[in-house]
């Protein structure tokens, strides 16, 4: 069981304890709150993830609006290690972007390891245009796409900061993704041949014909080696458990003995170019 779905059962216990303290049924309390019964019970035995506004009401119907901040704390705390898009992306993708810039500018060494995507750190303003749209139709956010590249773009400015370290392990099919039309992932390629050889940024290639150690798995972020951010398509994890984080750099490890760098690295992305053809 997940550190986040333990927390989730834990502010269960604490809300059905409430309810039980009050001596109201489970459908004694959703008739008073206005609820489907099911979404008590989902509540109380962690299968649902309660907002403030839930955790707010809950106090209030059980004659304990006192304990409503205090609810709200645990629930601050599961968030900080599971973050749905849907609630990070509620005001679009500008904030999320500003989130991610502070976590960057706390960390002296940022690894980042991506199968499928040009990583936003080095993206290109059109390319990023491209993956913020595509997120936000995914899913129906606020479309805030040209505050959200900007913001992109500014988070970017570290790279150049003397004595910060960025290491990237891109796949090579991330390279060749057709996520944007052919001339901006022309210029996106371009860019990486810019990169590489900068003194705070390493960029490794995994080639296809590549002998794996490991199978291709998630993309991942590693700062320091504090703690380590995973997207997956419905929320952001951030894992500080002394055991996820060394198991995610013994992952980058492994993908790391895969990757070539330096000038067979510019020789893929050179190939990946060239199949664009002239634009």
């Amino acid at each position: 069981m997940s550190d986040f779905q333990r927390a989730r059962e834990a502010l269960g216990v604490r809300l059905h304890q409430l309810r039980d303290d009050a001596g109201l049924t489970g459908r004694a309390l959703a008739a008073r709150l206005g609820w489907p019964h099911s979404k008590i019970s989902k509540l109380e035995n962690g299968r649902q993830t309660a907002t403030p506004h839930d955790l707010t009401a809950w106090a209030e119907a059980t004659g304990h609006p006192s304990v409503a901040g205090s609810l709200q704390s645990d629930l601050a705390m599961l968030e900080t290690h599971y973050r749905s898009w849907r609630r990070r992306l509620a005001n679009g993708h500008q904030p999320a972007q500003q989130e991610a810039g502070s976590e960057e500018r706390g960390a002296c060494v940022v690894r980042a390891y991506e199968p499928n995507v040009v990583p936003g750190l080095l993206q290109t303003p059109e390319y990023a245009r491209h993956v913020l749209l595509a997120s936000a139709a995914l899913h129906q956010s606020p479309q805030d796409t040209d505050d959200a590249v900007r913001e992109r773009m500014r988070r970017q400015e570290l790279l150049y900061v003397p004595g910060r370290r960025f290491q990237f392990i891109l796949w090579e099919g991330a390279l060749r993704a057709r996520i944007c039309p052919p001339d901006v992932l022309a210029s996106q390629l371009d860019r990486l041949s810019g990169l590489v050889g900068l003194d705070t940024v390493s960029i490794s290639i995994i080639p296809f014909l590549a002998d794996l150690p490991l199978t291709l798995r998630h993309g991942f972020w590693i700062h320091d080696q504090s703690y380590v951010t995973v997207e997956t398509i419905n929320a952001a994890l951030h894992l500080d458990d002394h055991a996820d984080v060394s198991l995610y750099l013994r992952a980058w490890g492994m993908y790391e003995q895969a990757a070539v760098t330096g000038a067979e690295a510019r020789r893929i992305l050179v190939s990946a170019r060239h199949t664009i053809g002239p634009i």
